[in-house]
């Protein structure tokens, strides 16, 4: 993906996000790793800037050390953004885009859990297309120690074999990351969704068992 088709993909799922709801006002933020042909570092979303209204002109270019380019002024999330592109990178090489949303039903859910992940095992799809969610203590907005929390969380459970494409920032929202900005959307649309279905359902749910898990990594090599 070069650099114009990666602004013009921003802007396309940003704006998908924002008439879904999965973003409101000027909640969220999207970023692209470029590739080297393109300069490599970053672009990203503005700060303050709805999702649903970006400009591909505008979005904040950065080089690979963080430093603005050019753009409206770069998020306060791109230390979070960068922190979990060198985490996640050893365990996926080709994690090329990272969405930070406040889902509703996600950050509901954030509000009452307990346990050190968000969503236990509920559906194939989820355990297929998203995995294990680690439940990142609440920090304030822009805080450096979450983006360290988060580092230090995906090199703990890719360590252990399990590389995760998302984490839940306590009373904030979904972090998610995959190969591009559309594989991206996917997760955290799987996600959202999975915990909508935990909200309806009131009672918690019984999880997948050891044996369905075990067959769906058979059958589709679910890293759960």
């Amino acid at each position: 993906m070069t650099e114009n088709q990666a602004r013009e993909e921003i802007c396309r799922i940003g704006k998908s996000l924002f008439e879904r709801a999965y973003v409101h006002a000027t909640a969220g933020n999207i970023s692209v790793r470029l590739d080297d042909a393109d300069g490599g570092g970053f672009l990203i979303t503005p700060t303050d800037a709805c999702l649903g209204f970006l400009d591909p002109a505008r979005l904040a270019r950065l080089d690979a050390d963080g430093e603005q380019l050019s753009g409206d002024t770069a998020s306060k999330t791109i230390a979070l953004h960068r922190g979990i592109y060198a985490a996640a990178t050893p365990f996926d090489p080709a994690t090329r885009c990272v969405i930070h949303t406040h889902s509703t039903h996600c950050v509901a859910l954030s509000l009452r859990a307990t346990g050190e992940e968000l969503l236990p095992p509920l559906t194939p799809y989820f355990v297929m297309k998203v995995g294990h969610v680690p439940l990142i203590p609440y920090h304030r907005p822009g805080d450096a120690a979450a983006a360290a929390r988060v580092g230090e969380t995906i090199t703990r459970y890719g360590r252990q074999g399990m590389p995760i494409r998302a984490v839940m920032l306590s009373r904030l929202g979904p972090n998610v990351w995959h190969d591009s900005p559309a594989a991206a959307m996917a997760v955290l649309e799987e996600m959202e969704e999975t915990a909508r279905l935990q909200c309806l359902a009131g009672a918690q749910p019984a999880p997948l068992s050891s044996a369905q898990i075990d067959e769906l990594r058979s059958a589709f090599g679910a890293r759960w």
